[in-house]
């Protein structure tokens, strides 16, 4: 054999094995290229978020009582009773008139008092607040069902994935592309 047959017999056989290996590679079945997406379901998460909520409000005060025990209406009403009284009657009877007169006017007067410092009221204009909560729903992520080949699988994601994962190697890929 001649140099120049070695050398063709030489490089025929690597490009045939080159051809015959480029060739096998494309022909062979690699597997799918994504995985179908059955179902997605999303992962909510209650936000609780707290506020206050101010409003002017009218509040009706009574005014503060200067003679609590009613002295003042008491004493005007036993005069203006014992006056009364002792306009009535005549000797002993006089007396127990004014005497009389004295003790129901001192309750009139009393009871007068009070209702008139019941009723001696202010009213001012105040701000009330109060604390609210706002509730809203947040997705935090996506638990997603896949199918490969006929084989069901589970994985949790932060986005939606759509229909189709993309596979490389045979394994889900998870990241997306920048």
């Amino acid at each position: 054999m001649n140099k120049s047959m070695l050398i063709g017999a030489i490089v025929g056989a690597i490009v045939a094995t080159a051809g015959g290996a480029f060739a096998t590679y494309a022909l062979v079945d690699r597997g799918p290229a994504f995985a179908s997406v059955v179902s997605v379901d999303p992962i909510k998460e209650t936000i609780k978020t707290p506020r206050e909520v101010c409003k002017e409000v009218s509040v009706t005060r009574q005014r503060p009582v200067q003679d609590a025990n009613r002295i003042a209406g008491t004493a005007v009403g036993a005069v203006v009773g014992g006056l009364l009284g002792n306009q009535v009657g005549g000797g002993s009877g006089k007396k127990i008139a004014t005497v009389a007169g004295a003790v129901g006017g001192g309750y009139a007067g009393n009871k007068v008092q009070a209702r008139m410092q019941a009723n001696d009221t202010y009213t001012t204009t105040e701000t009330r607040c109060d604390t609210v909560t706002d509730v809203q729903d947040k997705v935090v992520g996506y638990d997603v069902k896949y199918d490969i080949d006929g084989k069901v699988g589970r994985v949790r994601m932060d986005r939606d994935p759509g229909a189709q994962i993309p596979l490389r190697d045979g394994e889900l890929v998870l990241t997306q592309a920048q």
